[in-house]
């Protein structure tokens, strides 16, 4: 089979009644990032603050596919973590360009960039858009030192990201609720101000959005946020399994995205989350797959969707 044009050695596997699974929402690091990782805490900010805790775990590609293997998910977003040093951002979504190309329609790759670099952010977004990128993100807003709601300076990497046809992947958290490393202050207020200034972007809101699905309930946001979408990346960490159910008939189930947080979280629990969450057949199968690959323009049969 096909998974967004590239080939695949493997088959999709349909599991518990779910067609196709992609975890929109997973990591991995280049290998060295695994051995040298003390010396990598001091230098980038973002890494620090997620990776002190000699607990915190992390995993290579190979790591990564093992464990899509093991679960029988079909592919995987790797996404970046919100880097503050240009040259690990650049090492590490090399990596990810590189791992794609290995695992062909198993790892989807996306940039990791800091948009308050300015210029050098959108020359990195387009090297790697050429190279088979297919989103940017993780942003980590806190620690990249910029807000969602800067509109002046977001506005050169919104433009970029649309003229690349990109979608944005963003950590999101509630300003209530208990405190996490990597938490921060990036809430709904500020993603209905990007989504207002920027209709036309594909925004991926990581952990539910912070709380956002329930304002789409209000009649004044329901346009505004018609290109938002939002994942259940660390939901067990978050939420109560009911959390499933309860977006999808806010936001809407066709705006729901599986994620992990991988190797945060490990399939089997992320999986057990989703099944328990409430959600009819026809939901599960978009939310566990069908609306990644709708919105990443991946098709089983290998054609670029619209």
């Amino acid at each position: 089979m096909r998974v967004g044009g590239l080939l695949s050695s493997r088959k999709i596997v349909a599991c518990n009644n779910d067609a196709v699974r992609i975890d929109a929402h997973a990591h991995c690091f280049p290998k060295r990032f695994l051995t040298q990782r003390s010396s990598l805490l001091a230098r980038d900010a973002t890494f620090g603050l997620l990776y002190r805790d000699a607990k915190a775990r992390m995993a290579t590609a190979e790591d990564l596919v093992a464990a899509l293997d093991a679960a029988q998910v079909d592919a995987a977003v790797v996404a970046g973590i919100g880097w503050t040093d240009r040259e690990l951002a650049r090492e590490a979504n090399d990596a990810a360009l590189e791992a794609a190309s290995r695992y062909p329609g198993r790892l989807i790759p996306f940039c990791s960039v800091n948009p308050a670099w300015g210029d050098a952010a959108l020359r990195e977004m387009e090297r790697c858009a050429k190279a088979g990128t297919r989103g940017v993100g993780e942003l980590h807003p806190d620690t990249q030192g910029f807000r969602l709601d800067d509109i002046p300076l977001l506005t050169p990497f919104a433009g970029l990201v649309r003229r690349l046809g990109l979608v944005v992947l963003t950590h999101t958290s509630e300003p209530v609720g208990h405190q996490y490393p990597g938490k921060g202050r990036t809430t709904p207020e500020q993603v209905v101000a990007f989504a207002q200034a920027f209709p036309q972007v594909r925004l991926v809101c990581a952990h539910w959005g912070g709380g956002l699905p329930f304002y789409a309930l209000m009649p004044e946001l329901a346009a505004t946020l018609r290109n938002v979408y939002v994942d259940c990346a660390a939901s067990p960490f978050l939420y109560r399994p009911q959390v499933f159910s309860t977006v999808a008939g806010l936001l809407g189930e066709d705006r729901v995205l599986f994620g992990s947080d991988f190797p945060l979280l490990g399939y089997e629990r992320a999986l057990a989350d989703l099944q328990a969450g409430g959600l009819t057949l026809k939901a599960r199968r978009k939310v566990m797959g069908g609306n990644a690959a709708r919105l990443l323009g991946l098709s089983p049969r290998g054609r670029r969707g619209a």
